[in-house]
């Protein structure tokens, strides 16, 4: 019997050694998902190198809250947040990206001085991206590369290049946040839109009359006893004059008119594809921008036939067939990129917005780039001197005042 139950102690002892070579990992539901769980991965060997490493005095907290951030980022990477899941995506994302970018700031402080000067360029880039040119930590840091570069950071480089780093991703996250702000308001708008599309469509289902969308052509000098009726879904050619034209109308005469004016909105959909540029930026907001369209033509295609119905625009007050109601539909459904585009505009401009590197002509930056050597003073024998690219250029000592200038205006 005891040698049964170690046979069998060991055998469950083998398989959870094997559970333990071989995790059972699911993958990534998403491809920002996928990018977001590289980066951890990078950012948590970049961790198990640090610690490796002696520990002075602050290092602990350093690692412990760089540590804290990479947890919170994969418990929000690995969320399935069930049946909130449709509207709990951006949740996931921002506590994600969020923690990574905070992670990210505090790996800066942990590098050594070499590990440091090698990631200023990359520093500088998300500040020139990201930060205004006025920005002090942006200017400060242009005067400040070259030296950082050729010679290393001093603790005040440190501790300007990882509060210019923080900058720009709190700037970063704002930009984003302005991306999902819009693209809710957009999908709210369409979901007001569609409801009141739905609305009108059952409305006119079940009081077809009060909502009648139907015409009535003149009729010829030989006609006395009947007149045509011409509606969005049936002609009727010999209706009695006694009659009013509202009477003749069906229920599905309003939810035909909207049916053109999707078919006429999905034709500029299809049409405004040619300007839409790919983005990296998340939440989709070209996708919003466009759904919009659908709704908003069906709308503007009941409305447009009302106007003609009421008389409203001249000359278009009588209708002589089916297919000129449907065609009008159509029409006044296309129509609707009129107003949508302002939209599209807005939206492309959003996007813009991120990311978007400023000039560097004419700037407070550019400014302190030519303005001297790579401590913010003027440029001496020896010393680092950042030229307009930002990257540090040594002098030949010995170089007199007159033949440096001639040397930085060539």
């Amino acid at each position: 019997m005891d040698n049964s139950a170690a046979v069998d102690e060991d055998l469950s002892a083998r398989t959870r050694r094997g559970r333990a070579v071989k995790p059972r990992t699911r993958p990534p539901r998403s491809p920002w998902r996928a990018r977001a769980t590289a980066r951890l991965a990078a950012l948590e060997a970049q961790l198990k190198r640090q610690e490796a490493r002696p520990r002075p005095d602050g290092r602990k907290a350093l690692l412990e809250g760089m540590r804290g951030h990479l947890e919170k980022a994969r418990a929000a990477a690995d969320e399935r947040f069930g049946w909130r899941r449709p509207w709990s995506g951006a949740t996931a994302r921002e506590g994600v990206w969020a923690n990574l970018r905070d992670a990210d700031v505090l790996l800066l402080q942990l590098v050594s001085d070499a590990e440091a000067a090698g990631r200023a360029g990359e520093v500088l880039a998300l500040v020139r991206r990201h930060l205004d040119k006025d920005n002090p930590q942006r200017v400060r840091l242009a005067q400040r590369i070259g030296h950082i570069v050729s010679v290393g950071p001093t603790p005040s480089d440190r501790a300007l290049m990882v509060r210019a780093l923080d900058g720009a991703y709190e700037n970063l996250d704002a930009e984003l946040a302005r991306v999902r702000s819009l693209r809710n308001i957009l999908w709210t708008a369409t979901f007001v839109v569609l409801l009141g599309v739905t609305g009108l469509a059952l409305y006119g289902w079940f009081f077809p009359s009060s909502l009648s969308l139907c015409f009535t052509p003149k009729a010829g000098p030989d006609d006395t006893q009947v007149m045509d009726v011409v509606c969005p879904s049936k002609d009727y050619p010999t209706a009695m004059k006694g009659r009013s034209a509202g009477s003749h109308a069906l229920p599905r005469d309003i939810l035909t008119v909207e049916i053109a004016g999707l078919a006429g909105a999905a034709l500029t959909v299809i049409a405004s594809l040619r300007r839409i540029r790919g983005t990296s930026a998340p939440y989709m907001l070209p996708l919003a921008s466009a759904v919009l369209k659908f709704p908003t033509g069906a709308l503007s295609a009941f409305l447009g036939v009302l106007l003609i119905r009421g008389a409203f625009v001249p000359g278009l007050s009588d209708l002589d067939s089916r297919a000129q109601v449907l065609a009008w539909a159509a029409v006044f459904g296309a129509a609707q990129h009129l107003v949508t585009r302002l939209v599209d505009e807005r939206a492309q401009m959003t996007l813009s917005e991120v990311g978007r590197p400023t000039g560097a002509d004419a700037d407070p930056e550019t400014a302190a780039l030519g303005a001297g050597g790579g401590d913010g003073q003027p440029g001496t024998a020896g010393a680092p001197a950042a030229d307009s690219d930002g990257e540090g250029r040594r002098e030949p000592a010995g170089t007199s005042p007159g033949q440096r200038a001639e040397v930085r205006g060539a």
